[in-house]
């Protein structure tokens, strides 16, 4: 009689302990599924690009402007990248840009143009001595001066400027030093300056 009635209680309390346990037990089961799926097939980062610098350098002008403007950039031991030597040991000219130049393109049939003006130079290491950026006015299509913006930054451990300004090209074949910079043998920064300096040389 006693059973009848802790069953009835059950009955008319609409919870079954059985259900309540098995509906825990699925749900348990489902969560442990979904993690493990992640653990094993992790998202796909598409798109990441992490590129080892410890410098980052840029040269930039007014979009649009047809005139060519290049970097110079000169480090240790007098090692030099510019757009005919894009690579000297741990010095990169990872981006030419010539102005309006090669900057069009085909999209769906339609002919789009690139209106960034932008050389970019990455270091990648840390070698004792002093690194020259030098800015040059390459070729000129309407005979302007060209404002120029130079923007050096450390890239590691953290982001940190240690240079941005903006210097006048006055005309075709102008150069100008737009700053200077030391790494001492720990790898730290040092004497950061504008002490004018040619690049060109003879090339």
């Amino acid at each position: 009689m006693a059973l009848f009635r802790s069953r009835q209680r059950i009955s008319d309390s609409g919870s079954d302990p059985f259900t309540d346990l098995l509906f825990n037990a699925l749900l348990t089961f489902t969560f442990l599924f979904l993690i493990s799926l992640l653990l094993i097939n992790p998202p796909a980062k598409s798109g990441i690009i992490n590129p080892k610098a410890e410098f980052l350098i840029t040269v930039s002008w007014e979009d649009g402007n047809a005139n060519d403007i290049d970097t110079w950039v000169q480090g240790p031991q007098g090692s030099k990248v510019w757009f005919k030597q894009a690579q000297n040991g741990l010095m990169h000219l990872d981006r030419d840009d010539r102005g309006l130049t090669n900057d069009t393109q085909q999209v769906d049939g339609k002919e789009i143009i690139n209106p960034l003006n932008q050389e970019v130079v990455t270091i990648r290491g840390r070698p004792p001595g002093e690194f020259i950026v030098n800015v040059h006015y390459y070729k000129s299509k309407d005979q302007l001066e060209v404002p120029v913006t130079i923007y050096v930054a450390e890239v590691n451990p953290t982001l940190k400027v240690l240079h941005y300004a903006t210097v006048t090209l006055k005309k075709e074949g102008d150069e100008k030093t737009a700053v200077r910079f030391t790494l001492n043998n720990q790898g730290k920064v040092e004497n950061i300056n504008t002490l004018q300096t040619s690049l060109l040389g003879d090339q």
